[in-house]
């Protein structure tokens, strides 16, 4: 994929995206940014792949349009800036089961097939922002639950998703919104 050079356009811009890089030396480190804002992040444990399949802890690498996402409501985070932002309630679910034809969407817990809790004890999806990675255009084991949450003190390696720290995560909110495209690239 080719490298995109993003011209300082202001973090406000509508025409800014944001970029992911890998950091030199890991896999699973990168740097998100957006203008004059740049901030670490935690990338799958495969680090950034061009060929995602479910499960392979990749995150992948191309062109995401932000959707929608959700926050937890019993926690401090609130609505941020002009991406609707949803209250994450105990039944929410993600089916990552490729054979259900529920893949790759919310679901209502309890749920027949694998899926992932949207409350969460480690509260990485106390703020969730859903990409639109094989999501619109959806393909059985190409991937699923692929988000834009929060990191793990010390960045771990995600399954695949990109982690912000809380405090940068907020601080990027205002600035996101609906169809603003995140780049991954190497």
């Amino acid at each position: 994929m080719k490298r995109v050079n993003v011209p300082f356009t202001g973090a406000r811009s509508c025409l800014a995206p944001l970029v992911v890089n890998r950091m030199s030396g890991s896999n699973h480190r990168g740097r998100l940014r957006l203008g004059s804002l740049s901030f670490p992040c935690a990338l799958g444990r495969a680090g950034i792949v061009s060929r995602k399949r479910e499960g392979d802890g990749g995150t992948p690498l191309g062109h995401h349009q932000i959707l929608f996402g959700y926050r937890r409501s019993d926690r401090t985070w609130t609505q941020g800036g002009p991406l609707p932002l949803s209250p994450t309630r105990p039944a929410d679910g993600w089916c990552d089961a490729p054979a259900h034809p529920a893949y790759n969407r919310p679901v209502r817990l309890p749920f027949p097939a694998r899926c992932e809790r949207m409350i969460r004890a480690d509260r990485l999806y106390d703020c969730c922002i859903v990409l639109d990675y094989n999501y619109s255009s959806r393909a059985r084991y190409r991937g699923s639950a692929i988000f834009f949450h929060l990191a793990e003190r010390g960045y771990p390696p995600t399954e695949g998703c990109i982690a912000l720290a809380p405090r940068d995560m907020a601080r990027l909110l205002p600035y996101l919104k609906r169809g603003r495209t995140l780049i991954v690239q190497r």
